[in-house]
């Protein structure tokens, strides 16, 4: 079996580097956070994979199939079929559950169909996405929605004044011509002032108000919003969509079905006394318990099919989940977990699995299960790639390659090949890095009070009493399912909403156009100093305005709509993507053009820009660990952890809040860490109370405080089994992270 070989790799940062990885291996990538680990395996390794894989198939599949360049690299060789399984979200919609993505449901619907009694059809009788079986009241999703259309309806204004409050139907535009030119109603007198035969028709289309619209001219705003918002599936639609929906729609449980999604025929055939909805809704621990019990010898190939499945669910630390939890409501180590899972069933051999941070989100009691299916995949004859920071990760891997020494201009070496054991001589900032072992706090700060939760019982939260200290760091721990984000981002959160700044790891509601310099609020000054370089207004150097590109008007690329086609995006031949006019790139600032200038990194830019306000958003970008990323970088290309901390970068300056960080700690180097660590203590020092959503031993040992949820996930937790000292944790503390804590400590 030949080794895969890469030679002259120069993607991105890399410096024409050339290694090799051993094959039905686990190798595991390490490096700083912007090194080049992920240049190597995903824009490269799989990219280049998955680029020969489509080329084998017709030209009509190869439409169809996503494109992928061809990375900057001289040769690889003896390449495999690769199978990426990152942390990008399942997507899905309101239909897609975790038994529907997995495939459990579908076996599960097998089964009754073959002995659930009273014998009602075919598997299809027992879907939600098919007529067959659906809950015709909310067509199958569970819920019903009721339409709040008055909350649309501004009753002091008339139609000349903009009475309706959504932006389609603005004063001039095609909808409001509708009403307008239907000569029903008087365009300058308010609502308020409407008769009740006037109001009927505005809402109904009708004078009396029932019924379907028996007015020609118009559709009553009621119907149709009912059409376009209720009972269906809209999270594909645009955010205008989305916003609206969200403003006059109220969800509630189906009253028919009540939350079951089925219709009542396929709700009264039961296994053992229960129904496919009931099993549904059982944490995975217990749906394994009850298929167990069936003892119909004509479905044994059936069941061992599922419990396999639960089984490999359970062992990688999903025991909590349900097989009618939404996938869109799963975190992004949730969706990269049940992926692996998926795969796990598969027979096929000879491939090359990466992973991309495997054991984010996960408690360090649950990453040696999942350390234990990397194991399995390599032993059915695959090599598994794995791009990770976590020690534990790291430890069984039979090759490493680290990445270095450091980030953007400053990496895209490699500085070591090897074992684990050498990689801990290697004194590399990696090796260096897994042989240190921060210490316990030994003198924590007091608290300066405690704001109170009282009886929090959402989801699997148990009657929960707790009190957060104010003006310390505290960290919130339990294994994954616990509850502890509930707790803390759902409950805590929302009882002192007026007072907490949430720093998450979602999406950042900004535009696709923006970027680090933007959302950051420097861009601005950066403009202002090229327009007094050049002499020029600030405006030519914004893609937004009157710098924009005339040909693609700032967005760099020609998108080209093929009506019941994908749309076709191809770069702006005019600007090569620059989104630039010539005028523009014209200017510079110490030789640098404006496009230039946003492609330096962070740490490259501080050395570039003297001016205090921008060197001061700078400083803080190097303060959370992001001196990698460049000053233009769309921010839709950030990681989860990436999106947090520039998010905690936006917010470092103020005083006196309470703000709550989840799992910061995600896609950051073990030095980093600490870094980070140095940061949470100036927040603190600054007066700000800091509550820490964490599975990161080292940020545990740091803390001043800790509060442990537990014992276990899903139903087995929900309650807080420890609250106390990192110190006291250590010393007296009975739960799965306090023994985690201790090994760390000894370690």
């Amino acid at each position: 079996m030949e080794d895969m070989m890469v030679h002259g790799l120069t993607q991105n940062n890399l410096k024409h580097v050339t290694f090799r990885i051993p094959k039905e291996k686990i190798t595991v990538f390490t490096g700083v956070s912007g090194s080049g680990k992920s240049s190597i395996v995903f824009d490269t390794i799989a990219a280049e994979s998955q680029r020969q894989m489509n080329a084998t198939y017709p030209a009509f599949v190869r439409s169809r199939l996503p494109k992928y360049p061809k990375p900057a690299v001289e040769r690889i060789d003896n390449l495999t079929a690769s199978v990426v399984v990152d942390q990008s979200p399942l997507g899905g919609n309101a239909r897609s559950t975790v038994g529907t993505i997995s495939g459990l449901y579908s076996s599960l619907r097998l089964l009754f169909s073959r002995i659930g009694s009273p014998y009602v059809g075919t598997a299809s009788c027992f879907s939600f996405n098919d007529p067959n079986g659906m809950c015709r009241t909310c067509s199958g999703l569970g819920t019903i929605t009721r339409l709040d259309v008055e909350s649309m309806i501004d009753r002091d204004k008339s139609w000349n004044q903009g009475c309706v409050k959504d932006s389609l139907f603005r004063p001039g535009s095609w909808y409001w011509k509708q009403y307008a030119a239907s000569g029903l109603f008087d365009l300058d007198k308010p609502v308020r002032e409407y008769t009740q035969e006037e109001y009927n028709l505005l809402l109904y289309g009708s004078r009396d108000g029932a019924g379907e619209p028996e007015n020609p001219k118009v559709t009553g705003l009621y119907h149709k919003y009912t059409k376009t918002l209720l009972n269906r599936d809209i999270s594909n639609k645009s955010r205008h969509t989305r916003e609206k929906s969200q403003s006059m729609i109220a969800g509630m449980e189906c009253t028919e079905c009540h939350g079951k999604r089925l219709n009542r025929t396929a709700l009264s055939c039961k296994i053992n006394g229960y129904s496919i909805a009931d099993m549904c809704e059982m944490e995975l621990t217990r749906l394994r318990e009850v298929l167990l019990q069936i003892t119909d010898p004509t479905v044994d190939v059936l069941v061992q099919t599922l419990t396999e499945g639960l089984d490999r669910m359970i062992a990688i630390g999903l025991p909590y989940l349900h097989l009618n939890r939404e996938t869109p409501s799963l975190s992004g180590g949730e969706a990269q977990r049940l992926k692996l899972v998926r795969y796990m069933g598969s027979s096929l051999t000879g491939l090359t699995y990466i992973f991309d941070e495997p054991s984010a989100g996960m408690h360090p009691r649950d990453v040696y299960r999942m350390n234990n299916l990397l194991r399995q995949l390599r032993d059915k004859g695959n090599t598994v790639l794995v791009v990770e920071h976590d020690r534990d990760v790291i430890s069984i891997a039979d090759y490493v390659i680290d990445v270095g020494p450091r980030a953007g201009q400053n990496g895209g070496e490699i500085v070591f090949a090897g074992s684990f054991e050498d990689l801990l001589k290697s004194g590399t900032l990696t090796g260096n890095a897994m042989r240190e072992s921060l210490p316990v706090k030994e003198n924590p700060r007091r608290p300066a009070g405690s704001l109170p939760v009282r009886g929090a019982s959402l989801h699997n939260l148990k009657s929960v009493d707790v009190d957060i200290p104010l003006g310390i760091m505290t960290v919130v721990t339990g294994v994954a399912g616990s509850g502890k984000s509930t707790l803390i981002t759902q409950v805590f959160a929302r009882q002192y909403e007026q007072d907490v700044v949430m720093i998450d790891q979602g999406p950042i509601t900004a535009t696709n156009r923006s970027t680090p310099a933007s959302y950051l609020g420097f861009f601005d000054e950066i403009r202002k100093l090229m327009a007094r370089e050049s002499g020029k207004s600030d405006g030519l150097f914004s893609f937004n305005s009157a710098g924009a590109c005339p040909v693609c008007g700032g967005k760099g690329v020609i998108v080209t709509e093929l009506a019941f086609m994908d749309p076709v995006v191809t770069e702006c031949e005019a600007c090569g993507g620059l989104r630039y006019n010539q005028e523009a790139l014209a200017c510079t600032y110490k030789g640098k053009n404006i496009v230039e200038l946003l492609g330096l990194t962070a740490s490259q830019a501080l050395e570039v820009f003297e001016e205090p306000k921008i060197r001061r958003h700078l400083k803080v970008m190097q303060q959370v660990g992001l001196s990698y990323l460049t000053l233009g970088q769309p921010l839709s290309t950030l990681s989860g952890g990436e999106r947090q901390r520039i998010k905690l970068a936006k917010h470092l300056g103020k005083k006196g809040s309470i703000i709550v960080m989840d799992e910061p700690t995600t896609g950051l180097h073990m030095s980093d860490i600490k870094n980070l660590l140095k940061l949470f203590d100036l927040i603190v020092s600054r007066g700000n109370t800091l509550v820490v959503i964490e599975h990161n031993l080292d940020v545990m040992k740091q803390a001043d405080w800790i509060i442990d949820i537990g014992p276990d996930g899903g139903n087995l937790g929900g309650r807080v089994v420890f609250t106390g000292t990192p110190e006291e944790m250590v010393k007296n503390a009975d739960t799965l992270t306090a023994d985690s804590l201790r090994g760390a400590v000894k370690g």
